[in-house]
């Protein structure tokens, strides 16, 4: 009697431990994969390219900002009257070019040929007066001294001419070729200084490289800013993305792409859409933050699961989860936020 009583336990424990060996070898296979991550954002640390007194910051803690809106500029007065000096300068050495390349003026070759016929009156001048002179030497009027002055005088007289006819040419060919182009390289000179003051001005004002929040406000008015001093954080929440860890046993049945879903305990109900951007290629080892249900030693890949809505609500450090479906098609095309 007694060993009938034992038996009934043990065949009732036999049953049960049959039914679930078959329940857990034949059970329906999960048609998706579901992993526990956390919000990873992007942070940038922003400074100035260049060194100077702050002298405003537009933004709080907290602001959204777009891409390419001035968050804080410095004092660039000294170099903006730097600047209007270097642009009259400039000015000024254009405005010379622009003479040299026009070549003189009408009025300057008239005067040129006026002068050039003046010359050549004076040279026939000379002639007459020295004939005559030769002729009173010849008659033993005058010395012969005399007719050796006029002489002289038309000799001079020659020469002015060839002046003038030079002077004449060099109006009509107007200024040389390697004039222009020691002026241009002047301007050349002057432009540059101006671009490179243009350049610092412009280096003043700090832009956000892309959209995103305003974490932290580091300096402020009035501070001194480096390059090597980081002005303000930002955050860059577009798009947000999570960190998930993927079993070496499913990497084959979830491929770069894959379409996926982000859930949260803040909105349970609410499902964000998102997509695997991307699977690391190297192993490694589960940490210690992961909550799977395999082994502490196994090994796992680090994955990004991209999700471009609901950034407002996504923060920094969050725990999520991500269901991701077995087995879709690859995409031809990976996806990205805003469907660039």
């Amino acid at each position: 009697m007694n060993r009938k009583i034992i038996l009934v336990p043990v065949l009732l424990a036999a049953v049960a431990g049959g039914a679930w060996w078959l329940t857990r070898n034949h059970a329906p296979a999960a048609s998706e994969l579901v992993v526990h991550g956390n919000v990873d954002i992007r942070q940038v640390e922003l400074a100035f390219n260049a060194s100077g007194r702050i002298d405003r910051v537009l933004v709080q803690e907290g602001d959204r900002v777009a891409k390419g809106q001035v968050l804080a500029s410095l004092d660039t007065e000294r170099l903006r009257l730097t600047l209007a000096q270097a642009e009259a300068q400039a000015a000024v050495q254009r405005s010379q070019l622009a003479k040299l390349k026009a070549g003189n003026r009408p009025e300057e070759v008239r005067q040129a040929a006026a002068q050039r016929d003046a010359a050549r009156v004076a040279v026939v001048d000379a002639e007459q007066v020295y004939k005559r002179q030769q002729d009173l030497v010849a008659r033993n009027f005058v010395s012969r001294q005399q007719a050796d002055s006029a002489l002289n005088s038309l000799n001079a007289a020659r020469e002015r001419l060839k002046a003038a006819d030079e002077t004449y040419r060099l109006a009509q060919l107007g200024a040389r070729k390697e004039d222009i182009a020691a002026a241009q390289a002047a301007l050349a000179v002057q432009e540059a200084a101006t671009a490179g003051l243009k350049h610092d001005i412009a280096e003043g004002e700090l832009h956000a490289p892309e959209a995103g929040v305003i974490e932290n406000r580091i300096l402020e008015p009035g501070d001194m800013a480096s390059p090597a001093k980081s002005v303000l954080t930002l955050a860059l929440t577009d798009p947000v993305w999570v960190r998930v860890y993927l079993p070496e046993s499913v990497l084959g049945r979830v491929p770069v792409g894959a379409r996926a879903t982000v859930t949260t305990d803040s909105h349970p109900d609410r499902k964000y859409q998102a997509w695997v951007g991307y699977v690391s290629p190297a192993a490694e080892f589960t940490p210690k933050t992961v909550e799977t249900a395999e082994l502490r030693t196994s090994l796992v890949y680090q994955a990004r699961v991209f999700v471009c809505a609901g950034n407002a609500e996504l923060r920094q450090g969050m725990p999520v989860t991500v269901a991701v479906a077995y087995d879709q098609a690859a995409p031809a095309r990976t996806p990205v936020c805003g469907g660039k």
